[in-house]
C-alpha cells in the first residue's frame, strides 16, 4: 500500500479485540477520516437512502459524499457514539437485507473513491478486494482478553460477556459466507493479521505504521 497515494485500509476485527479502536487510532495517525459499519448502518437507515437514491445524487453532484458527510457532519464525534455493531436489545442473528448491503457496499466504495481512508467493518476485505491501493488488517485476541473487554465496555458480566461474543461471532460468520461466499477466518483474505495476546492498542496501531512502510 502507498500511503502517498489515495488508499483504504479494511480492519476486519473480533468483538472484543479492540480492534475499531485500532482503526480509529490508525486513521487519526494517518490523518484521514475512520468510518465503520455501524455508522454506515445507521447513515442509511437514518435517511433513508437506496442504491438508486445514491445514483441520483451522484449525478447531480459527483462528489456527493463529501457534501453529504459535511451535511450531516459524520466526522469523528459521530462514529465515536458507536463501540460495537450490536447494542442492548437487538437480535444478532438477523441478517442485512440484500438491499441494505447493496446501499452499504455502494456508500463505502464512493467514499474510498473521493478520500484515503479506514474503514471498519466485517466485509471490508471483499468490497475492497480488487481496489489497487488497498491493506486489509485482521485483528483477533485470546478469548478471555475479549471477554474482559466486553465485560468493561458494556458493563455486563462474564456470563453476558460470553453470550454476546458469540452470537455476534455466528452473525458475522454467516454475514461473510452470505455476501462474500468465505470464511471470515480464512488468513487469505488478509494482508495482515494481528493478535492482540500482550499487546497494546497503540502497539498494535505501530506494527500496522511499520508494514505500511
Amino acid at each position: 500500500m502507498n500511503k502517498n497515494e489515495k488508499f483504504v485500509i479494511t480492519i476486519n476485527r473480533e468483538l472484543g479485540s479492540g480492534g475499531r479502536t485500532v482503526g480509529e487510532k490508525l486513521a487519526a495517525k494517518l490523518g484521514v477520516q475512520f468510518y465503520d459499519k455501524a455508522l454506515i448502518k445507521a447513515l442509511t437507515e437514518k435517511y433513508h437512502l437506496s442504491v438508486e437514491e445514491i445514483e441520483n445524487l451522484k449525478g447531480r453532484n459527483h462528489s456527493w459524499w463529501a457534501e453529504f458527510a459535511r451535511s450531516f457532519m459524520l466526522a469523528e464525534k459521530t462514529s465515536k457514539t458507536m463501540y460495537y455493531d450490536l447494542t442492548p436489545g437487538e437480535m444478532p442473528d438477523v441478517l442485512t437485507t440484500e438491499d441494505m448491503f447493496d446501499t452499504e457496499k455502494r456508500i463505502l466504495t464512493d467514499i474510498a473513491e473521493n478520500e484515503s481512508c479506514v474503514i471498519a467493518g466485517r466485509l471490508g476485505f471483499a468490497v475492497f478486494r480488487n481496489h489497487p491501493n488497498h491493506l486489509s488488517v485482521l485483528i483477533q485476541a485470546p478469548m478471555q482478553q475479549r471477554v474482559e473487554r466486553v465485560m468493561r465496555k458494556q458493563l455486563i458480566s462474564e456470563e453476558e460477556a460470553r453470550k454476546t461474543i458469540k452470537k455476534v461471532d455466528q452473525m458475522r460468520e454467516n454475514y461473510v459466507k452470505k455476501y462474500a461466499e468465505t470464511s471470515r477466518y480464512d488468513t487469505r483474505n488478509y494482508d495482515l493479521v494481528i493478535s492482540m495476546a500482550g499487546h497494546s492498542i497503540d502497539e498494535a496501531v505501530d506494527l500496522i505504521m511499520q508494514y505500511i512502510k
